[in-house]
């Protein structure tokens, strides 16, 4: 019988749409009243650095998370410290766990993607059985054992009217992007790692070719003490004196070659090359360029940090799981459909008449469950809240490095000034002990102790230089690497 928009409606259809309008209707009853996060996550405005404010910009749920850290390090100029953190990066087994876990989280919304389209599956099965001779089943069926054949194909479609299906997507693509900001953290850590690596071994270079030095000039005074002794000009005490301090020296020298073999070892791990940098050709201190310290750091740039990104995108899946649970109270509304071949006896399955299908909707309405579902949204809820109280407290703490890298770079600027004051003047202080003593009016003791002076100021130009470099590396890792350059 044809049907038009003037034909009366089928019962069957009519009672379809009444339990869809229950459904509705029901549906409507749902109750989660009173439960909800309750952190809030802290307002940019209400943190600061000690020195001029700035605002973060919020990153739109859906956003994407910061591009990859960018090449930071090549700041400092120095090739060699390039290759090493290309290298890191590219043989770090951390990195390829980083990695897999993206791909794992990429994984799990491919498949939440999939509920988004009609499920259809095929099925052919074949059972041999012996039918109840004292149930529904007619003779000859009853009592006997015949074969039966089904080959059909099953189709599914969900109606997500209240968004369940696409808020578990947008969790999951919340979870795909802090996968992929902690991958791009732990490219940034490794290359922090490093630079303060190649750093502490460029100081400690810089400290063996002055320990050496050092080495030199204490045994030029101890054979101008020998020579002294001998021509009765000194005591044995200043000899003993003298010879002394050797040893000290040498032991200092042996802890700096050990502390040059570790750090080796040290970068060997971290770029994936184990003993394979004992005959590294590092550079100098000297050429590595500085990076002027900022007056001050605008809070956006916190936001470039990719455990940032990571928590605010841990705090926007957190509230896509409380939209989950909360569909969770509303009608599941399925349609379902199927159609094949049924039988009795395999022979029969291609006859005439053994056709079957079926089409209808699937409605399931939570009524008395107890309280789970309401127990349900309030861990969710509680979810919500653990994640913007560990993004607040991680953008506090990102605040309080930058600012003590900041207050130490500051710091080893005005004390570079006041060192080299110190150096100057123990150079000048050299250079009249060398005058005098050229003119006879001095001892050659008087030269060497000015010089042991002059080595003692560069020694400590060594260190402020070094905690300098480390402390810009530091600054560079609290930004994201996104501290302009100067």
């Amino acid at each position: 019988m044809p049907f038009s928009l003037f034909s009366p409606v089928p019962a069957p259809w009519c009672r379809s749409a009444a339990l869809f309008a229950l459904a509705l209707g029901l549906g409507g009853c749902a109750n989660f009243a009173g439960i909800g996060p309750k952190a809030r996550m802290t307002e940019p405005q209400a943190l600061g650095l000690g020195i001029a404010a700035a605002k973060t910009v919020p990153a739109p749920t859906g956003a994407t998370p910061p591009a990859a850290p960018n090449a930071w390090w090549i700041r400092f100029g120095d090739a060699q410290l390039d290759a090493l953190v290309a290298q890191a990066l590219q043989n770090h087994p951390n990195l390829r766990i980083a990695q897999a876990r993206v791909a794992r989280t990429q994984a799990l919304t491919d498949t939440l993607a999939s509920t988004e389209l009609p499920n259809v599956n095929g099925s052919v099965d074949a059972t041999r059985q012996r039918f109840s001779a004292n149930s529904i089943y007619p003779p000859p069926l009853a009592g006997g054992v015949y074969e039966t054949a089904n080959a059909q194909i099953n189709a599914g479609y969900e109606f997500d009217l209240f968004g369940k299906n696409r808020a578990a997507l947008d969790a999951a693509l919340g979870q795909v992007r802090a996968a992929q900001a902690d991958a791009q953290a732990a490219e940034l850590l490794l290359a922090t790692q490093v630079t303060r690596s190649y750093f502490t071994l460029l100081r400690i270079n810089a400290l063996q070719a002055l320990a050496q030095r050092n080495l030199a000039q204490r045994e030029q005074l101890l054979a101008l003490v020998q020579s002294r002794l001998a021509a009765g000009l000194d005591s044995p005490t200043e000899l003993r004196s003298s010879e002394a301090s050797l040893p000290e020296i040498r032991q200092y020298a042996e802890s700096l070659r050990e502390q040059a073999a570790l750090t080796r070892n040290a970068l060997a791990a971290l770029t994936g090359q184990p003993l394979g940098l004992q005959d590294l050709q590092a550079g100098t201190l000297a050429q590595i360029k500085p990076q002027a310290a900022p007056q001050a750091v605008p809070l956006d740039l916190l936001a470039n940090r990719p455990d940032v990104a990571a928590a605010r995108a841990r705090v926007e899946a957190a509230l896509s799981d409380v939209e989950v649970a909360k569909a969770q109270f509303y009608p599941n509304i399925n349609l379902v459909a199927f159609a094949g071949l049924n039988s009795i006896g395999f022979g029969n399955i291609s006859k005439a008449g053994s056709e079957q299908w079926g089409v209808g909707p699937a409605i399931r309405l939570p009524m008395f469950d107890g309280g789970r579902l309401r127990a349900q949204l309030k861990g969710r809820a509680a979810d919500v809240d653990v994640a913007i109280e560990s993004y607040n407290a991680l953008v506090l703490e990102a605040v309080r490095e930058v600012a003590d890298q900041i207050t130490t770079l500051q710091s080893m600027a005005r004390q570079s000034q006041e060192q080299q004051v110190a150096l100057t003047a123990a150079q000048t202080l050299q250079d009249i002990a060398a005058q005098r003593f050229a003119a006879g009016m001095s001892s050659r003791a008087n030269v060497l102790n000015a010089q042991s002076a002059v080595l003692a100021q560069e020694r400590q130009a060594i260190e402020l230089r070094a905690r300098s470099l480390d402390a810009q590396a530091q600054l560079l890792r609290a930004t994201g690497g996104s501290v302009a350059a100067p």
